[in-house]
């Protein structure tokens, strides 16, 4: 394994291992960690960088939504890591560095597809960032940080957040305070009701939605608001 040639993925990264056996480790994916030869060490995978790297990745990035979003109370920033941390974001990192080619596993994993697996493309970035912190501390893993999380965290953040989560903290950004809904109109049926709530924030009109649950008319009028104000498509 010693033999492996990773500088490309290193110049992808932005930054060259002072100590290349923790990027080997960081890229040595479980399936492996049978694999050795009798006599052998056993091979160490990448399960303990990825262990470190969540913790890493979860102090990167609440520091981030910390000094970006100065008036936002906790409530408004958990949405938000939640969604930049989650293994899905994890996985579009690894493939916009190219992480995918440089994996090593057990030629049935690869067989199975592993290299474009969300989990296993999620491990091997939170274990390069562990390994980052350890080889260079923590700025060398926000080094790499910055070069994917930063510049798109809007876009992530935003695709696991709801309509009423999205405009209030549009509305907030925007000093305009929290949105307010209001029912203008409610009928059918106890079992089976329909409700109709508007979304008002000062200086613009209201917009309206509709739901059987009142909770449900809130999110079609904020999604209503979001969409007429081109804050989001309707394939958001």
């Amino acid at each position: 394994m010693s033999d492996h040639d990773f500088s490309e993925l290193e110049t992808r990264l932005g930054r060259g291992f002072d100590n290349p056996s923790l990027l080997l480790r960081a890229l040595t994916h479980s399936s492996l960690s049978g694999g050795a030869g009798e006599g052998d060490a056993p091979v160490r995978d990448l399960e303990r960088l990825e262990f470190l790297g969540d913790r890493v990745l979860g102090l990167l990035t609440a520091e981030e939504l910390f000094r970006r979003y100065p008036d936002f109370e906790e409530g408004d920033l958990a949405p938000r890591l939640n969604a930049l941390v989650r293994k899905e974001t994890c996985a579009k990192a690894a493939l916009y560095f190219g992480v995918d080619r440089f994996i090593l596993m057990s030629e049935w994993e690869e067989g199975a597809g592993g290299r474009k697996k969300t989990a296993i493309l999620g491990d091997v970035m939170e274990a390069l960032l562990g390994a980052l912190f350890i080889d260079g501390g923590l700025d060398a893993a926000r080094r790499v940080y910055e070069r994917y999380w930063t510049p798109n965290l809007e876009a992530l953040a935003r695709v696991h957040r709801d309509p009423k989560t999205e405009l209030q903290e549009w509305s907030q950004r925007r000093k305009l305070g929290a949105p307010d809904y209001e029912v203008i109109d409610a009928e059918g049926p106890a079992h089976a009701p329909a409700f109709t709530v508007e979304a008002r924030i000062k200086g613009f009109r209201p917009a309206a939605g509709e739901g059987r649950s009142k909770r449900a008319a809130q999110m079609a009028a904020a999604r209503a608001f979001l969409v007429r104000e081109n804050i989001w498509t309707d394939n958001d």
